[in-house]
């Protein structure tokens, strides 16, 4: 199996697409807005995904959050909020809150398992920080870091009980950054102390299953490399700092922040210690280079993708009637 992330061109698999995903064996996919038409179709293409690897727990990842990062769009499925919307009711009732993050996240998780995706890479638990990029901005649960966590952890927990993997996401953080890493490499230049604050939601969530690096470069930790090809911050930061033993993925390997090849991205990636090369364009070019570039996947992968994947049940619930416990709790802070 290749540890990388695919995606894919349409809204269904070309013959191209299907012959090399065959061969090459993938981790799994991630789908975009380009990807998405219906209900029935989504599920037609991760049924086809499926058949191809025999694999019924298949990671099908896709970017769905709430606000302005969402892929499946209405009018087919409903709009959900952004962090901010549920740090706001945390300054007025904290309990409240994780409540309606929870509730949030179950609801849309349920969306998910739907039309048969595994994995929602969310929640983002970078801390907000004033004056910083928007790349982050409202997707973040707030600016106090354990305010972050507690909310963090409601929306995996809501995940879970949708029978969903949720993925932490920017590890070590992106909330410092001065600029978009999907146009430019940001560059961090805060102290060790401050740079600990923004570990601390992740520490505390270091338990989750699957989390994503950041593209961002920490002059504190490594002057030279993004954290995503950086052996110091992989393994000294993510893994033992923070305690993160989970499945580490890259951020997407086609940002502008990384100079250089998809295929060579990919490389120094998993060579700093990270389990999966993530690529979203679906450029055959690239996916082919990567396949030809990366190592077998190691054990340990092997069975952190698995643990990832490896999920209870989900609990019954009732889309709609979650919907309206996080709307009337949200509407407290209205």
């Amino acid at each position: 199996m290749v540890p990388a992330i695919f995606g894919v061109s349409g809204l269904a698999l070309s013959a191209d697409e299907r012959a090399f995903f065959r061969d090459a064996d993938p981790a799994g996919y991630i789908l975009f807005g380009r990807n998405i038409e219906s209900r029935a179709q989504v599920r037609a293409l991760t049924e086809d995904l499926r058949a191809i690897h025999g694999r019924e727990r298949l990671f099908v990842c896709i970017d769905q959050e709430g606000g302005r990062v969402a892929r499946m769009k209405p009018p087919v499925w409903p709009a959900y909020p952004t962090g901010e919307a549920f740090d706001r009711l945390y300054e007025l009732a904290p309990a409240s809150a994780i409540e309606a993050a929870r509730c949030n996240a179950q609801a849309l998780g349920l969306d998910l398992a739907e039309v048969g995706i595994t994995v929602d890479c969310y929640p983002s638990i970078d801390v907000r920080r004033p004056g910083a990029h928007d790349v982050i901005g409202d997707r973040a649960f707030g600016s106090e870091p354990m305010r972050v966590a507690a909310l963090g952890r409601a929306a995996l927990d809501g995940l879970a009980r949708a029978g969903m993997t949720g993925c932490i996401k920017h590890i070590p953080g992106h909330g410092r950054a001065m600029a978009d890493s999907h146009k430019e490499l940001p560059t961090v230049a805060a102290g060790e102390d401050e740079l600990e604050e923004d570990l601390r939601p992740f520490r505390s969530l270091s338990h989750a299953r699957v989390g994503m690096t950041a593209h961002v470069r920490y002059t504190a930790w490594d002057g030279q490399n993004p954290g995503t090809l950086s052996p110091f911050v992989v393994g000294e930061v993510i893994r033992r700092r923070i305690g993160f033993d989970g499945l580490l993925l890259t951020d997407d390997l086609d940002m502008q922040a990384l100079q250089g090849s998809v295929p060579e991205h990919a490389a120094r990636a998993l060579a700093a210690g990270c389990d999966i090369a993530l690529n979203c364009w679906a450029k055959m070019d690239d996916m082919v280079g990567i396949a030809k570039a990366c190592p077998t996947m190691p054990e340990r992968t092997a069975q952190r993708l698995a643990h990832a994947l490896d999920l209870p049940p989900p609990t019954d619930a009732a889309q709609a009637e979650l919907a309206a416990k996080r709307d009337a709790l949200l509407a407290l802070a209205a």
